[in-house]
């Protein structure tokens, strides 16, 4: 069996296996999600075995520190995980729901409402968490799921996979609804990508050149889940008692995920003063930093280079910032335009015209107001775990959950009405 062969057999599979979804309750597709994260509690020590093994082969790799942290699952992060897809378990139905309602004249009557998408494919790298959070939204909101994870990840996903598929069991929703498409040969890539027809929807989640990849090559439609070259503005009239703490989080409390920023603007009425607070808060956090010419000029003794356009289209995923410094709101919004990536962008202010601007120039998913851009994230939220974030305007924007997974039909009902 060729890699098309296979994806179709197991879309095919997985289309049949979710017209149990389609008959479950939402009380029913509740408790299979709960069931789920009793499963990945119980069955921790195995995860974590498989997942060592991962963690060994990228080693023997010599894969980089970013990398290493998005593959790496501990005690506590399996915590978080079960607890995600306890909480998606725990969010209204997005299913059923009646987005409009009227009656016509000749007394037909219309509504319109929320349904699933169907088969949707998910590709993704290295962050084996991602297979629980999306076979958890994907069940919440009825579709069937195909997982493509990387084989940089494969023993983990590979558990997991096993271990969702065995919680279904005891549920009233087939095993047959998540399939996970193995991740040993490329082609299996492309095969999803052009199984139109077959999936209704692809998601892509990781790198900006496996994103691109996936938009480019697929002939199944997409949501574009894009990379995030973040910023934070220190504006002119930030209160600057709260700007290193944000900056320090922004950058340092995970830098491998797309919502850690890597560039630092500062206003430059108060560069001179605040340019070394930050730079040297950054440097003792262990960020190996880049800044433009007049950054350099307040550097001091602190260790930076000269950035390069290069550099401030980066998205590092490590210890990594470029520092500049900008003259206005409109110009920080410039340099966004120029090199941001429409994911996430934090102005610091007390003006509030200051603040209303930048939100008006921001063209991205979301904009942070004197907190970390680290909160574009649908846990934090309140949407429970997330499919990922889109950087794009159709269908989706921002954090994805349960909502972003489903599409509409209309129900036309009437009493022998015949059209004339």
């Amino acid at each position: 069996m060729n890699a098309t062969q296979l994806v179709t057999s197991l879309a095919d599979t997985a289309r049949l296996a979710a017209r149990t979804l389609s008959a479950a309750t939402g009380a029913e597709r509740r408790a299979a999600l709960n069931a789920i994260a009793d499963a990945v509690l119980a069955r921790s020590a195995e995860i974590l075995a498989a997942n060592e093994e991962d963690m060994v082969r990228a080693r023997a790799a010599k894969i980089n520190d970013s990398l290493l942290d998005r593959l790496l699952l501990t005690p506590a992060r399996i915590e978080g995980i079960a607890k995600s897809a306890r909480e998606v378990s725990n969010l209204p139905d997005p299913l059923g729901i009646t987005l409009r309602h009227s009656t016509l004249p000749n007394g037909i009557d219309l509504q319109q409402i929320t349904v699933p998408f169907g088969v949707i494919g998910m590709v993704y790298e290295a962050r084996p968490n991602v297979t629980i959070d999306a076979a958890a939204i994907l069940l919440m909101s009825g579709n069937a799921a195909l997982l493509r994870g990387s084989s940089s990840a494969a023993s983990s996903n590979q558990i997991l996979v096993t271990v969702i598929r065995d919680a279904l069991k005891t549920t009233k929703i087939s095993p047959e609804v998540v399939q996970l498409v193995p991740s040993g040969d490329r082609e299996t890539v492309t095969a999803l990508l052009n199984a139109r027809g077959k999936v209704d929807l692809v998601i892509p989640r990781g790198s900006a050149s496996l994103i691109r990849a996936v938009v480019d090559e697929s002939r199944v439609p997409t949501i574009e889940t894009g990379a995030g070259v973040c910023h934070v503005y220190v504006d002119e009239f930030a209160d600057l008692s709260k700007a290193v703490p944000i900056i320090i989080n922004s950058k340092t409390q995970r830098p491998s995920v797309c919502n850690a920023a890597e560039t630092l603007l500062i206003h430059e009425s108060i560069a001179k003063d605040f340019a070394p607070i930050a730079l040297k808060a950054l440097h003792d956090a262990g960020v190996v930093l880049h800044g433009d010419a007049r950054t350099l000029a307040l550097a001091g003794s602190i260790p930076i280079t000269l950035a390069n356009e290069e550099n401030f289209c980066t998205e590092y995923g490590t210890l990594e910032m470029n520092v500049a410094i900008v003259d206005s709101v409109d110009d920080a919004s410039a340099h966004i335009a120029k090199y941001g990536t429409k994911h996430t962008e934090a102005i610091l202010t007390e003006n509030k015209v200051n603040a209303q601007r930048f939100i008006a120039l921001s063209d991205c998913a979301a904009v942070m107001v004197n907190t970390s851009t680290r909160f574009t994230d649908g846990g934090q939220m309140g949407f429970g775990a997330e499919i990922g974030i889109s950087n794009q305007k159709l269908h989706a924007r921002g954090p994805m959950g349960l909502e972003a997974m489903t599409t509409t039909t209309w129900i036309v009902t009437g009493d022998g009405q015949i059209r004339s």
